[in-house]
């Protein structure tokens, strides 16, 4: 019984004790868990059709093998058109992903009633003139935007010129995508032409090509008004890049703001790419992530491989090929980084998509070829028989490529007869342009209207599913992303 008592009683001086403690304000500790950074990376291959994947697989590593972006757990195709076509453009299916808003051919970001007008032409000769008009259209606000308002971390990085279709859509608003001098202005903050929807001090990474836009025509640019863009940049605490020295010289630990321009138009086919003046999409795209992950809320990031669809606009498979095993490249360092700092991808979303197909086509019943290497033309080679080996030939008793193009410029105007002495060493040149059905101008090949591949990893990346709009992607990755 005393035992008891002495229990209770003990009890009952500790409770007192702790809840003094607990009520004295000179011991009071409030700990508040810091919530972790939300991050999203869409990664968006310009082009990249479901046959220029598989073909880039066979390339890079195979029939049997796998490609990073093959191995994403979670997929869907996402349907393209436009809100006026049944082929889109670049600027409307990207604008699509970021706004969730259908619009018409050669709009960026913009609602959906948006007419796209010409640019007019400058006194330099230059179709860079604004005749949108007023009441054009309404902006529609955009993924990088809503993740500005967040106060998120924000960037673009792209192998075309950074005010291209696609890396616009994300910061810009214009009728016309061809309006790329209008375009850049919307990234320098407090300058004519700003877009304040990205805060008051602008986007915290810009990489890829375009100088000539951000410098005067005096200076070999093409602006008229004779602003100097990087140079307003400079005076607003960006630490600009012109080359790929440069690049490798910043550090992201001092570096707030990184502005990088490294051609005047696009960045070169990563097939003629010379390192030691270009970056390449994988470098440029860790380096962003490192700058971005400094904000402790998070950073929205969007990668583009652009190249991929100049190539095949003009049917030269071989670097459309090479420009997506790039990409890929970028998306393995991409997922690799950011699994340092969030093992499990509990906190980061990554999506990897396509704005629209092209007319690339694997033609015959051929063999097996394994990946391209010295010796082995691959997929780029010639169609031979599986059972046989034998070169296979047309009615016209000509052999003829695996890969084919459904329009573009190199068809043939009379018998194939002539081409009877077609080999692998030809269809395997860095310069060659596959045959197509419809002869086009040089560089026109089109667009295809054919469904694209959209994979995921990562927070909410299970909510991709099925065969979606290009819309609906929009909502999807603002949920997901806590924008």
């Amino acid at each position: 019984m005393t035992r008891r008592k002495f229990s209770v009683a003990g009890c009952s001086v500790a409770i007192t004790l702790m809840l003094a403690a607990c009520g004295s304000d000179a011991k009071k500790e409030e700990v508040v868990a810091e919530a972790p950074p939300k991050n999203v990376i869409f990664f968006l291959g310009d082009g990249m059709g479901l046959t220029t994947m598989t073909a880039a697989r066979i390339y890079s590593v195979g029939e049997d093998g796998s490609l990073t972006m093959d191995t994403l757990p979670e997929t869907a195709f996402v349907k393209t058109f436009s809100n006026d076509a049944q082929v889109t453009d670049s600027a409307p299916s990207m604008a699509a992903y970021m706004t969730g808003v259908k619009m018409n051919n050669e709009v960026i970001s913009m609602s959906a009633n948006t007419v796209a007008i010409d640019p007019g032409t400058d006194a330099n000769g230059n179709k860079l003139v604004n005749k949108c008009g007023t009441g054009n259209g309404t902006p529609a606000t955009t993924l990088l935007e809503l993740a500005k308002a967040k106060g998120f971390a924000a960037g673009v990085v792209s192998t075309a010129r950074v005010t291209h279709a696609t890396p616009a859509a994300t910061y810009a608003h214009i009728c016309h995508r061809d309006l790329e001098n209008d375009i850049a202005a919307a990234l320098v903050p407090g300058g004519t032409g700003y877009n304040s929807a990205l805060g008051t001090t602008g986007l915290e990474v810009v990489l890829g090509g375009g100088a000539q836009f951000f410098k005067p025509f005096k200076d070999g640019g093409k602006r008229s008004d004779d602003r100097d863009l990087v140079a307003e940049l400079k005076a607003k605490s960006y630490t600009v890049a012109n080359n790929a020295t440069d690049f490798k010289a910043v550090d992201p630990a001092k570096t707030d703001r990184l502005f990088g321009v490294f051609t005047s138009s696009h960045m070169s086919y990563d097939l003629d790419r010379d390192a030691a003046k270009e970056p390449s999409l994988a470098e440029m795209t860790t380096k962003a992530m490192d700058v971005l992950a400094k904000n402790k809320k998070g950073y929205f990031l969007m990668v583009e491989g652009g190249r991929i669809d100049h190539a095949l606009h003009e049917t030269t498979a071989k670097k459309a090929l090479q420009d997506t095993v790039a990409f890929d490249n970028a998306i393995k360092a991409a997922i690799e980084k950011a699994k340092l700092t969030d093992p499990t991808l509990a906190n980061t979303l990554i999506v990897v998509t396509a704005d629209h197909d092209h007319t690339l086509v694997l033609n015959g019943y051929a063999k097996r070829t394994g990946k391209t290497a010295a010796g082995n033309p691959g997929v780029l080679g010639v169609v031979k028989n599986y059972v046989t080996g034998a070169v296979e030939k047309d009615l016209d008793g000509a052999p003829y490529s695996i890969i084919g193009f459904g329009n573009g410029e190199n068809r043939t105007q009379s018998s194939r007869a002539a081409m009877a002495s077609l080999d692998e060493t030809v269809t395997s040149a860095n310069t060659y342009h596959q045959e197509a059905v419809i002869r086009t101008a040089a560089g026109n090949e089109t667009h295809g209207g054919t469904d694209v591949f959209l994979g995921a990893i990562g927070k909410g990346s299970e909510t991709f599913l099925g065969t979606i709009d290009n819309t609906k992607v929009f909502g999807l990755v603002k949920t997901a992303g806590g924008l």
